[in-house]
């Protein structure tokens, strides 16, 4: 991966850590201010979102380091393992809301401790703002990259966005109504659309982390590829793929016939190689060559 690349990687995390760090100060001094538990949850939350972001940060710094001694296929899966751990935190995030919003929905007089709402919705509504203009750049560095890491951080940002966003209108709508109710009836819709997006992540962290191959859509890609520009009387088997990082592990055998020498068998290899890596960038490829 280039420099470039990476550099981007990196500055995108630490963009992340700012903002979860602003958002932090805000929602704590709100939450205060107002004498609204659900905003001090919501700061809770967002300090979830910064260990994820610093998490990411250290995944993508360190994924990127080239194979040595004792990684000698690389640090690809740190991405992953970065994956499943904010994965677990969605799920701890949406586990606190539920308890938070049954507790509430059960206790009408806790409810009343809110005192001024106005700060508050300000507050959570610029904060789901905010995240959603660095969860859409996280995403797109994630999509540019193929960092697993980003793509994860940016998920922990969106789960954020309809938690503010949801506390917020929640807020103005008790305001507008005095229904105290609406608050965490809305924060109940929001921790099970979390939970959804959790389970996805935990699915796409994990399965990597097992040797799992790529998707049936990639695959299809390589094999496609493979048998438009293999040479002529030549053929392939064994296909086998994984998941490292931004890494696509790719392996099979090229079977030429028993009267092609060595040297031109080999040269055939390398340029089907290099056509392949030139297509599918992040490509690690193990070619076998084999005679029938």
């Amino acid at each position: 991966m280039s420099k470039t690349k990476i550099n981007k990687k990196a500055k995108t995390a630490r963009l992340s850590i700012l903002s979860n760090t602003t958002l932090i100060v805000m929602k704590i001094g709100a939450g205060l201010y107002s004498g609204s538990v659900s905003i001090v949850s919501e700061a809770i939350h967002s300090t979830l979102d910064l260990v994820a972001s610093v998490i990411a940060y250290f995944a993508v710094r360190i994924s990127d380091k080239p194979a040595d001694k004792h990684h000698p296929f690389g640090h690809g899966k740190y991405e992953n393992v970065s994956g499943v751990i904010e994965a677990l935190l969605i799920f701890a995030a949406a586990i606190w809301i539920i308890i938070e919003a049954l507790r509430k929905l059960l206790n009408s007089d806790h409810l009343l401790e809110v005192k001024t709402l106005d700060i508050g919705i300000v507050v959570m509504l610029l904060s789901g703002f905010i995240n959603f203009l660095v969860s859409r750049r996280l995403y797109k560095v994630s999509k540019e990259t193929g960092s697993l890491a980003l793509e994860a951080d940016a998920l922990h940002l969106k789960t954020d966005i309809y938690t503010s966003v949801g506390v917020g209108l929640g807020l103005l709508a008790i305001r507008l109504t005095g229904f105290y109710f609406l608050d965490p009836v809305i924060a109940l819709l929001v921790a099970t659309f979390i939970i959804y997006e959790a389970y996805k992540l935990l699915s796409k962290a994990f399965n990597p982390l097992l040797d799992s191959a790529l998707s049936d859509k990639e695959v299809e890609g390589y094999t496609d590829f493979i048998k438009q520009e293999i040479p002529d009387f030549y053929r392939y088997c064994n296909l086998k793929t994984r998941k490292s990082g931004v890494f696509s592990i790719v392996q099979f055998q090229l079977i030429t016939r028993a009267d092609v020498m060595l040297g031109e068998a080999v040269r055939q290899r390398d340029i089907l190689n290099d056509k392949i890596v030139k297509r599918f960038p992040n490509t690690e490829l193990i070619i076998l060559l084999d005679a029938e």
